[in-house]
């Protein structure tokens, strides 16, 4: 099996350096391999790891996105890369600076609010490249422990706060077998045209709740 996925990779490379300077396809919503779990990554890649680590680099640059997992390119494989410029005002979804990193095998748990309180969410409109012109409300936890590791096979274990804890819950959740779609208010659903028509003014979803007939999630919860 890791001989004919390690062969299917690189004739995926090397098609995408021979045609569209090494940018791979993006699957979109409604191919299997983005239902499916992802399997784990124990090394079945070998050398070509590091070539299709640039290739998902490149791919999420020119998309241009803030993640990308390998289902969404066709391997189904628990890698993923991420990375965020962040914004520069007083962003109240703390979007900070996620600069590029790799997660192998990664996962996510949420971390409990002061006083022993539920895990905290917060609502916000998300996209992704697999579900292309359309964005939609997501709740999800704020603050979340990371671990996993990085391509070179160290660990990581941290805490995330705000949009890079969006990030790696969605990029996680791809390996799962999920998209944002299947945690989304779907009432939210909107083309992005219509998101920067009516609803980008402030990234706070109350005024696309009202007008869309939604009822916000609420901010705690362990769901």
């Amino acid at each position: 099996m890791s001989d004919a996925l390690r062969a299917a990779v690189a004739d995926l490379l090397d098609r995408a350096d021979e045609r569209s300077e090494g940018v791979l396809p993006i699957v979109q919503a409604g191919a299997p391999v983005l239902s499916a779990p992802a399997a784990r990554y124990d090394g079945q890649l070998g050398d070509l790891l590091p070539r299709l680590v640039e290739a998902m680099r490149r791919t999420m640059r020119a998309a241009p996105g803030v993640g990308l997992a390998a289902p969404q390119v066709g391997i189904s494989l628990a890698i993923a890369v991420v990375e965020d410029a962040g914004t520069v005002d007083d962003d109240p979804r703390e979007r900070t600076a996620v600069p590029f990193r790799v997660l192998v095998n990664p996962r996510y748990e949420p971390l409990p609010g002061p006083a022993g309180a539920g895990a905290e969410r917060v609502a916000y409109f998300e996209g992704c490249l697999s579900v292309a012109g359309w964005s939609a409300v997501v709740a999800r936890h704020r603050r979340v422990r990371l671990t996993g590791t990085d391509e070179a096979g160290e660990p990581v274990d941290e805490v995330l706060t705000g949009w890079p804890a969006r990030i790696v819950q969605h990029e996680t959740d791809h390996l799962a077998g999920e998209l944002y779609l299947d945690h989304a208010e779907t009432r939210s659903l909107t083309s992005n045209e219509n998101l920067a028509r009516y609803w980008a003014a402030s990234p706070d979803p109350a005024p696309a709740a009202a007008g869309l007939g939604f009822a916000l999630p609420d901010a705690r919860g362990d769901s």
